[in-house]
């Protein structure tokens, strides 16, 4: 079984001014010769970390990672203002010309294999590849199931402290009824807001329960970030047309790609993915039979691992 590769650190370090506001983090390590990966995590609003860059063999690959607008290192921190996905798809487009890369292979999870297809929609001749876990086609049916009803039947008991910040009256909304406390000017409403709203996503995302998950998901400054971030994106539909990725799917029919999904997905649904991988002939499917949602779970690390390793050789097979 692969396993994460040790620990790196960056060669370079980038703060890249993508608007009058926004200013976004971005590194790189491994091999600066080498192909091009760009991790695109998740939330959105999660940011990057070392682990971002431990699921590539850093002779073969050049390991870029950024923080997308308002969180990680970027800033101004938590910002909502030019934070559309729109804007997100262009600062892609913005480090690609930056750091002179011709080709992406795409890696993301979650928000970030919707930010990826979304990037390899629109700018399909800078991606060779894609490599996509826990898959989120953000429809409304993906935000229901998580805000709404689907998630909660699996873990009833989160779903209480989740909701016992918002009173009975606003409960018809649960989305918009924390949106407003996390936009709102009453900072300890809005800290414990955000410290719920991250405790229930980080609560739903592993098969097995892990504290030191959760402690990462509700740290202050990753839980105002992430809370923030998500509830403007998902009251705003992700600023996308509903099923524009599996329409738009024609797009990328040629680019090949590995979709790894963990059976037990309780954030993201299964059916995600098999949706993707119908729209998709140049798609792989593994389901990683006992992982949930976490890029760290033992299976979903020794599939996404492989899935470099596999991609690295098919690219070097084509030059």
């Amino acid at each position: 079984m692969y396993v994460l590769y040790p620990e790196i650190k960056p060669y370079k370090r980038h703060q890249l001014k993508v608007s009058d506001l926004h200013e976004i983090y971005v590194d790189e390590a491994g091999n600066p010769e080498g192909v091009p990966i760009l991790f695109v995590h998740g939330g959105p609003g999660a940011g990057c970390d070392a682990s971002s860059r431990r699921f590539y063999d850093p002779a073969i690959y050049r390991i870029i990672t950024f923080d997308q607008r308002g969180c990680g290192r970027s800033t101004p921190h938590g910002s909502l203002e030019e934070n559309t996905t729109k804007d997100l798809v262009e600062d892609i487009e913005v480090i690609r010309k930056y750091l002179d890369v011709d080709k992406f292979v795409l890696f993301g999870g979650s928000w970030g294999s919707t930010l990826s297809l979304l990037y390899a929609q629109a700018y399909p001749d800078h991606v060779s590849a894609l490599i996509l876990r826990g898959i989120f086609l953000c429809r409304q049916s993906d935000m229901n199931w998580l805000y709404v009803s689907g998630a909660n039947q699996i873990f009833p008991d989160y779903w209480e402290e989740f909701i016992k910040a918002i009173p009975d009256s606003e409960r018809d909304n649960v989305l918009s009824a924390y949106y407003q406390r996390l936009i709102g000017d009453d900072e300890l409403a809005r800290m414990a807001a955000a410290k719920a709203w991250a405790a229930w996503e980080g609560n739903c995302s592993k098969l097995r329960p892990s504290a030191e998950a959760l402690a990462k998901f509700t740290k202050p400054h990753n839980a105002l970030a992430l809370s923030r971030i998500e509830t403007h994106y998902f009251v705003n539909a992700g600023f996308i047309e509903e099923k524009q990725i599996l329409k738009n799917m024609d797009k990328i029919a040629q680019i090949p790609g590995r979709i790894i999904h963990g059976r037990y997905d309780m954030v993201c649904p299964l059916s995600n993915a098999l949706s993707l991988h119908h729209q998709w002939p140049e798609s792989e499917l593994q389901i990683v039979r006992d992982a949930g949602h976490s890029a760290s779970e033992p299976g979903t690390v020794d599939a996404l691992v492989r899935a470099t390793h596999d991609i690295a050789k098919m690219l070097a097979a084509a030059e």
